[in-house]
């Protein structure tokens, strides 16, 4: 995956506002389009101390709501997409774990996207885990792009 597009796409993804109401539409969203396509996915949206929005779909598992909940980690940690993260170490030769943070607790694997909002920075993070790591991560895109556009 480039970098640079990935870059991009995070500055296209800015919000007006979020809230509650927003995770729930966000949220609701994912779990219609993952449903719609059959997708066995969980679905997590949080701020750094509180979740705001949590789906298990049919045909996911315990290990996917893990794996949301590392994933979630990175992009909290780094305010950035854990894909984006895991490509940045990827390129660099570096590692989580060089960065002092555990793999029980952190996944640099994509699914995870912030949600930026216009003045005010990161305020949560929605994730998708049950698919491949790009698949998760644009599934959330598809998602944040139609809480953009009043679509969610």
């Amino acid at each position: 995956m480039d970098i640079s597009l990935l870059e991009v796409e995070s500055k296209s993804l800015l919000l007006p506002a979020f809230d509650e109401v927003a995770a729930l539409r966000l949220g609701d969203w994912l779990v219609k389009a993952a449903l719609d396509a059959q997708l066995p996915v969980v679905i997590d949206i949080r701020t750094a101390n509180r979740t705001l929005f949590h789906a298990s779909l049919p045909g996911s598992s315990p290990d996917n709501d893990a794996w949301a909940r590392r994933k979630s980690n990175v992009a909290l940690h780094f305010q950035a997409a854990s894909l984006l993260v895991g490509e940045r170490m990827r390129r660099s030769g570096r590692t989580l774990a060089d960065q002092g943070l555990a793999a029980s607790d952190y996944a640099d694997h994509g699914g995870a996207v912030p949600i930026h909002v216009k003045g005010t920075g990161m305020v949560a993070v929605a994730t998708v885990s049950g698919l491949p790591q790009l698949e998760d991560h644009r599934l959330v895109v598809r998602g944040l792009k139609a809480l953009l556009a009043n679509e969610a």
